[in-house]
């Protein structure tokens, strides 16, 4: 397939002296890009949180500039020097450095290092690859990281805050898949019949984090903090002996106030988890799982929005203040 010498990408630029930070749809060229092994047609993207920090420059996302945005991208090759790779194959990248120091997925072509390439799993569709997503391969990574430290049903319900962001809608779903109890924590409650049908068990306001004492009674065997700050502290102090608590947000606060209390009275691990650099053999396993054992019944259901890449400033602005709920998947392939 031969690559136009033109195409669209939402680009971010950081030149101070020369309009500011600024983002938006221009036409590029591939050599316009960042050097890669791999170029791909792209189907398909998504948006999270840190691409509507550095869509909007409200976050330090971006470490180069001008890129194109995107932290996710999938799609089919259309060119590779690495023989690993060929025309047509299907593929997706997520994390990478992508729109951090590579340009990323927001745009109709995409070059990528080819270290960071992940052939489609078979299971998944390129568009349910993107609904998963970083979120999903987030939640997955917690989980991986919670059962290789001896994570079981019986120890309790998982909690997970942030319930109706995409992070916390996949990983209610994919710890239910996985054989899990989940309790949602959310201070959204007119979508506990959303948070009911992904798999939880029962949705809790957030005041059943609100606890200020270094120990309470255990409630949960564990769970996913999107937080931080006191909602994952209560989170410690209410987790059962030897459950675990994986922390992969900060959309509260980047704090942690709380005492060792949980950990040298009650065994509490606490899990730092790193999407954006995770090593290949672990990347590998965590998407050979959401293709197979762990892929979620719900996708349809968490996939709320489906725009073009036009349609990004609005999502951003949304997503900023609040409003988002589930999964937004860009659709590249095919727009006008």
């Amino acid at each position: 397939m031969s690559i136009p010498p033109h195409f669209r990408a939402f680009r971010i630029h950081g030149d101070d002296g020369q309009g500011g930070y600024r983002s938006g749809l221009e036409t590029i060229a591939l050599d316009d890009l960042n050097p890669g092994e791999v170029v791909i047609r792209t189907a398909y993207s998504s948006v999270n949180y840190k691409d509507a920090l550095a869509g909007t420059g409200q976050g330090k996302i971006l470490r180069s500039f001008p890129l194109v945005g995107g932290i996710d991208v999938a799609g089919h090759v259309v060119a590779s020097t690495d023989p690993a790779f060929r025309e047509g194959d299907a593929v997706l990248v997520t994390g990478s450095s992508l729109s951090e120091t590579r340009d990323g997925g927001y745009a109709d072509y995409a070059r990528l290092d080819a270290r960071w390439v992940i052939p489609l799993p078979t299971g998944l569709t390129l568009r349910e690859a993107m609904i998963l997503g970083t979120a999903g391969f987030t939640a997955a990574l917690a989980l991986l990281r919670m059962v290789e430290n001896r994570q079981t049903p019986d120890l309790g319900p998982l909690a997970v805050t942030g319930a109706t962001g995409g992070v916390g809608s996949l990983a209610i779903a994919i710890f239910r898949k996985a054989g899990f109890t989940v309790h949602a924590i959310s201070g959204k409650p007119e979508h506990a019949d959303y948070l009911t049908s992904l798999g939880a068990s029962a949705v809790l306001g957030r005041d059943a984090l609100s606890t200020t004492r270094p120990m309470e009674s255990a409630r949960f065997g564990g769970g996913l903090d999107n937080v931080g700050g006191p909602m994952l502290a209560s989170l410690l102090a209410q987790t059962a002996p030897y459950g675990n608590v994986a922390s992969c947000g900060l959309a509260a606060s980047p704090e942690l106030h709380a005492t060792v209390m949980p950990f040298i009275i009650r065994g509490v691990s606490l899990l730092g988890v790193a999407s954006a650099g995770t090593a290949r053999a672990i990347r590998d396993e965590v998407w050979r799982r959401l293709a197979s054992d762990w892929k979620p019944d719900a996708l349809d259901a968490i996939c709320t929005r489906e725009v073009g890449l036009d349609a990004l400033p609005e999502v951003f602005a949304g997503m900023l203040a609040g409003g988002s709920l589930g999964r937004t998947v860009v659709r590249v392939a095919g727009q006008s």
